[in-house]
């Protein structure tokens, strides 16, 4: 496994992966992090990310059937490993931490 560090948009796309559940492939990661984040996400970078996130052990992924509507192409879907789940986890803990250190009025907008 290499290094368990996890980066922002490393983290944006764990959790886009997540949330899809079985439906967790590129394109549909990619439309779904543009529509929470109302960023535009480039697919090659979306690629880079999840084959780093595989080989941090962080996700697995298994190719679908093949489909007329995708020239006879399959998908490939990913699932987040417990090891994945394990850091989602210790990152939301830190995050929360943090968050609770702020004074209230310190949130409070002029």
């Amino acid at each position: 496994m290499k290094g368990t560090n996890l980066g922002e948009f490393e983290e944006v796309v764990l959790l886009t992966i997540a949330s899809l559940m079985s439906e967790a492939y590129s394109v549909a990661i990619c439309d779904e992090i543009e529509r929470i984040t109302e960023r535009q996400v480039k697919l090659g970078v979306v690629h880079s990310v999840l084959n780093r996130l595989e080989e941090k052990g962080f996700v697995t992924s298994q190719l679908g059937e093949a489909t007329k509507a995708r020239g006879g192409r399959r998908k490939r879907f990913f699932e987040v490993t417990h090891a994945g789940k394990a850091t989602l986890q210790k990152v939301k803990s830190q995050r929360d931490e943090l968050w609770s250190l702020i004074p209230e009025f310190n949130l409070k907008m002029i």
